[in-house]
């Protein structure tokens, strides 16, 4: 019973969020020529542009952008109100360079590691010499690398 109740009062403010939201949206008949719509309209606009395009998908009395606006002043509202949502994209910028830095540390460890480990594995078949043939220790060290980065791999991708 609890669920059902607070399914329904979910979904009422939803639509009454919705339905406010959609009340100031671009295209209302207040705006006209000669009372154009401003900078606070143009950013209230940006704010809710997502909004208004999936309600414009389903009905032509809402659009996205305002026509009858102010010009610059409009635009610049529309531009800020959707940075303000949106936040820009400078984000993004940061969190891929943070990605490749951390790729380009774990190639590092990586390559030390395989470095070190294809040496002692030379060592040990320079040591080993008399034992069997050079391709045996070539076929041996390819699989242990293999095998070695496909661990190395596993393990890094589980952080």
């Amino acid at each position: 019973m609890k669920l059902q109740t607070s399914r329904a009062y979910s979904s009422t403010v939803i639509i009454t969020f919705l339905l406010l939201l959609t009340s100031c949206a671009a295209g209302n008949a207040q705006f006209t020529p000669d009372e154009p719509a401003g900078f606070w309209y143009g950013l209230w606009h940006g704010i809710i542009s997502f909004i208004s395009l999936i309600i414009h998908l389903f009905t032509e009395t809402v659009i996205v952008y305002e026509v009858n606006n102010s010009g610059g002043w409009y635009d610049f509202g529309f531009l800020l109100g959707v940075i303000c949502i949106w936040g820009g994209g400078s984000h993004v910028t940061r969190k891929s360079s943070e990605d490749k830095k951390r790729k380009q540390e774990w190639d590092e460890i990586g390559d030390k590691v395989e470095l070190k480990v294809m040496r002692k594995l030379k060592e040990w078949a320079d040591n080993e010499e008399n034992s069997g043939s050079r391709e045996e220790w070539d076929e041996i060290g390819e699989k242990v690398e293999n095998k070695l980065k496909r661990k190395i791999r596993e393990w890094a991708e589980k952080e």
